[in-house]
């Protein structure tokens, strides 16, 4: 037969029982030897073949005298089978008449039962029954959909805004995100992750040499009131001086500048940190001790923050809000509703007309919902402490902030803002409820409110934001910015005629000294003044009427309205204080503002030409500073453990949602963990590693690190001794900066250093005997061209290794040998047991062969398991992902692992892939001692989906 013939009679054989075909008469009547004349006669062949056959032949005729049992037995499986799974085959449809074959389903059988089978008769009357009696039952009345005009009323949309904002907060600057960013929920909140257009290279150029705008509103704001020696008192059990200024420090208890710090479980340093916060003194009043002091965190550190700090400051007292009343408009009489129709979906969902019904139109209208918004009026954001006297208050979402990232962020803010206005005479003489009016009767709140705005012009003068001292802090009231809203877009430029203007020495002083303390006083502190400010402020519609009853079409309003000045707070954000290059880079501005006053401030900064960032550049901006980013780089905290956890999940979801054909297999790779670092494991092993080292006898140098390695390759650590910790002591990474020679990235130039005492075992015993159990966050800069991706691994170079350095400095690095997946058999025995226990065959066969078996330079994954626990644990096997628990992190491979990689791009800054991770403390002293003082701080760095080790530099920046 022909090839075409052959797929045809395939396809028309296909779903027919394999049965036994005899092509020769002989193997017919069940003997073993062909019979010669029957395979002379090409025409007489057995099998079926398709057309007219010559001289009549090519089927038998003759029945066969006898037969063999086994052959017979095996094809009468076969068609038994078959038949059983035609006969037990059914439709998708779980109706009875998908029993029937397809040539007896008739649609009069519904209507009629007795046209089917006796045997499915009984069934199809039940189904029936039970359609007919759901069908008497009353359904439930749909409401009608309202029509997109009523949808879009601005009351029907705040009510549905409001109901969507319950289980995820929402930023003032939401719907404006939503619009152009992809968003992500978050931490309960719902923020802007990355823009739907292509931006990544705009933002960075925004960064370098403009201005980057990003909304950090969701960061949340404590605020501690009290006697100053008392609050000093308790938070000084929260941090440690050895990791950097506190609370405390003088510069920032003055108010004049802002702080960061590591909090910590009081009195646990340098274990249980919770994680880095900063905070901001307001500053200090005369005649009184009294001090306000603001802790903005994460607000993945609120839940732990905010239980620390009531039980330092002993503020367990909770302060229950007093209830507000509904103002009810006056000959408005409301009828009682029941409970079901109070509620704002009630009167959405369960409405029939499209139009408000009289009853529903006296009501007031639903607001926008400002601050926190979601959690119950009753729920306490005040605690305070009867023996302390502090007071400590949840100002989340109460103030909105801002961050300027770049060198002109201050053009940007002095085209946007413009000092706040004097009153006239008339406003003052007569008594107001707003705060400006109140505020300007008084002669040295006006003369303080000059004296910022003075600085502020100063500001305007000043070539780049970096050029200030980090974290100046400047007070200030503004007029509404809405009123200078230019009618296009333009990009803010320093002013060359504006620098010329200040004052040379004002302006040096100012770069050198910061801003005197009188003028960081703002009355944003003030919560009346907050409130008032909040609640009068003008809508857009009044705003807009004012501005077409001008005479001159497009000029300013005069004079601005008395409800359009508001008290801000300007925050200087350093940039790159670490290391020897890029200094002050990604430095900006924080902009705080009283809540409800989002959009006000956000649209005409985005007028003057800056990009939105979201989520993902705000990682990006923490990578290129060189800085760890929160929480995805504090391992020891309870919030990156709780990071950790999530990430991993889902990157293992996205793993498995790939076919295995098309997954990486990281067993095969040598990559134990790609989706987590498994840091508690590699501190232990390393410890256990220091401790048998410093018991052994002295040896070479260039073999102390093999030897370790091969009597522990099969370490499994299962009872932890000590929690993993991140160093923070500042001293320690003075120290250990010096010991590994920093280099710059740029061409790998060696930096001038201070004196630092020569490292030997002696210094690394003694460095150990505190800090064997810690990790150290450092920046790995790539040798030659490559990318480093995320959870590399950082591995110990060996001396052959180092031999190819001499080659160049862009030579390629070593190889690792392919590894062996023993899972892979184990699998394919799962799979195959499994379709055996699904469809049993009638004669069993027996597999003879043997299963493949681990080597012996190969951990045994089935080695001290009983069958019960093998069972389970070939149940949980993934293809390609090395099952819990797992071998030796740091022998895995041909080369010793230190750590791994998390934060992980090719830098813009640096023109060369940088990575930023940790590495345990004990291998990289001992990768020091034993390495020549020519190629010190020498690594090698292996991404998860390769085999290619590249070398690349390490640096720990102070």
């Amino acid at each position: 037969m022909s090839a075409a013939k052959v797929k045809m009679r395939g396809k028309k054989m296909r779903n027919q029982p394999v049965s036994v075909q005899y092509p020769s008469s002989s193997a017919q009547n069940g003997g073993d030897t062909p019979n010669p004349e029957r395979t002379k006669n090409p025409h007489q062949r057995g099998g079926w073949v398709r057309g007219h056959q010559k001289d009549g032949g090519g089927y038998t005729k003759e029945m066969p005298k006898h037969i063999t049992a086994g052959s017979f037995a095996s094809a009468r499986a076969a068609e038994v089978q078959a038949m059983l799974k035609a006969v037990t085959k059914t439709t998708g449809s779980c109706h009875v008449y998908g029993a029937l074959p397809k040539h007896m389903r008739r649609r009069s059988m519904s209507h009629n039962t007795k046209r089917l089978p006796r045997r499915l008769r009984d069934v199809a009357n039940r189904m029936r029954e039970k359609s007919l009696q759901a069908g008497s039952k009353k359904k439930k009345e749909q409401p009608k959909s309202k029509s997109r005009k009523a949808r879009r009323r601005h009351g029907n949309l705040l009510l549905e805004f409001n109901r969507r904002q319950r289980k995820n907060m929402w930023l003032e600057t939401h719907i404006w995100h939503a619009k152009r960013f992809h968003m992500v929920k978050k931490w309960g909140y719902c923020l802007g992750d990355r823009p739907t257009y292509k931006c990544y290279r705009p933002c960075y150029r925004a960064m370098s040499s403009h201005c980057l705008l990003q909304d950090l509103s969701y960061y949340c704001c404590i605020e501690l009131q009290g006697e100053e020696d008392k609050l000093l008192a308790c938070l000084s059990l929260l941090t440690s001086k050895e990791t950097g200024p506190t609370f405390a420090a003088a510069l920032s208890l003055s108010g004049r500048r802002q702080g960061s710090v590591v909090l910590y479980r009081a009195g646990q340093y340098p274990s249980q940190p919770l994680g880095p916060v900063t905070f901001l003194w307001r500053p200090r009043t005369q005649g009184t001790t009294h001090r306000q002091l603001w802790i903005w965190a994460h607000p993945t550190i609120k839940k732990d923050l905010l239980p620390e700090l009531q039980t330092v400051c002993q503020c367990c007292e909770a302060v229950v809000p007093p209830v507000v009343p509904v103002v009810i408009p006056a000959g408005v009489v409301l009828t009682p509703e029941p409970e079901s129709e109070k509620t704002p979906e009630a009167q959405q969902v369960t409405g029939t007309k499209r139009k408000r019904s009289g009853k529903d139109a006296s009501v007031p209208p639903a607001k926008k919902i400002l601050g926190d918004g979601t959690r119950s009026p009753t729920t306490p954001v005040t605690w305070k402490s009867s023996s302390t006297g502090i007071v400590i208050n949840d100002l989340t979402l109460e103030i909105v902030r801002y961050r300027l990232i770049g060198p002109q962020s201050h053009s940007v803010l002095a085209e946007t803002l413009e000092a706040a206005t004097d009153c006239h005479e008339i406003d003052k003489s007569q008594s107001s409820p707003l705060w400006w009016p109140e505020h300007c009767k008084d002669e040295n709140k006006m003369n303080l409110h000059q004296q910022q705005a003075d600085v502020y012009h100063i500001l305007k003068g000043i070539y780049s934001t970096g050029e200030l001292p980090p974290g100046t802090v400047l007070g200030l009231t503004v007029d509404d910015p809405r009123v200078t809203l230019p009618t296009k877009k333009v990009k803010a430029l320093p002013c060359v005629k504006q620098a010329q203007e200040v004052d040379e020495e004002k302006r040096k002083e100012l770069m050198l000294q910061g801003v005197p303390e009188h003028c960081c006083q703002s009355y944003l502190w003030e919560q009346s003044v907050r409130d008032n400010v909040t609640d009068n402020k003008i809508s857009e519609q009044d705003l807009n009427r004012m501005k077409s009853e001008v005479l001159v079409p497009g000029s300013r309003l005069s004079p601005i309205p008395l409800q359009g000045r508001v008290p801000i707070l300007l925050v200087h954000q350093p940039g790159k204080q670490v290391g020897h290059e890029m200094s002050s880079w990604g430095a900006g501005w924080d902009l705080l503002l009283p809540k409800g006053w989002g959009m006000a401030f956000w649209v005409p900064l985005v007028y003057r030409g800056v990009r939105i960032g979201g989520l993902n550049m705000t990682l990006k901006h923490s990578q290129n500073k060189g800085v760890s980013h929160f929480p995805h780089d504090y391992p020891d905290c309870p919030a990156g453990v709780r990071f950790q956890e999530e990430q991993e999940s889902e990157l293992l979801d996205k793993f498995k949602r790939r076919p295995p054909a098309k997954r990486t297999n990281y067993i095969k790779h040598g990559c134990l963990a790609p989706f987590r670092c498994p840091w508690q494991q590699l501190a232990e092993e390393w410890e256990l590693i220091t401790r048998e080292g410093e018991s052994q006898t002295t040896t070479e140098a260039d073999t102390v690190m093999e030897e370790e390695m091969t009597s522990h390759r099969d370490i499994t650590v299962t009872k932890p001794q000590s929690h993993v910790t991140v160093l923070r002591n500042r001293k320690s990474l003075r120290l250990l900066s010096g010991w590994c020679k920093p280099t710059t990235s740029k061409g790998q130039r060696l930096c001038r250093v201070g004196e630092v005492p020569p490292l030997d075992r002696s210094a690394a015993t003694s460095f150990l005997a505190t800090h064997v159990m810690s990790l150290v966050w450092v920046r790995l800069s790539l040798l030659s061209k490559g990318k480093p991706e995320f959870h590399a691994m950082v591995c110990v170079p060996t001396a052959e290794d180092l031999q190819l350095l001499k080659k160049g400095s862009s030579s390629t690095g070593p190889q690792e040998p392919p590894h062996k997946d023993h899972f892979k058999s184990r699998i394919k025995r799962k799979k195959k047991g499994n379709k055996k226990t699904s469809t049993p065959s009638l004669l069993p066969k027996t597999d003879n062969k043997e299963s493949d078996l681990p080597s012996t330079s190969e951990p045994n994954p089935t080695t001290s398991e009983d069958p019960k626990s093998s069972s389970q644990s070939t149940s949980d096997l993934i293809f390609g992902l090395w099952p819990d628990p797992l071998p030796s992190v740091t022998s895995h491979c041909s080369r010793v692992t230190l750590g791994w990689v998390t934060q992980g791009d090719f830098s813009l800054s640096a023109g060369c892939g940088e990575a930023l991770g940790f590495v345990s403390v004990a291998g990289l002293l001992n990768t020091f001692v034993n390495q020549p003082m020519e190629h010190r701080g020498t690594l090698l760095l292996r991404n998860p989906t390769s085999l290619h080790y590249r070398f690349a530099k390490i640096n720990i920046e102070v």
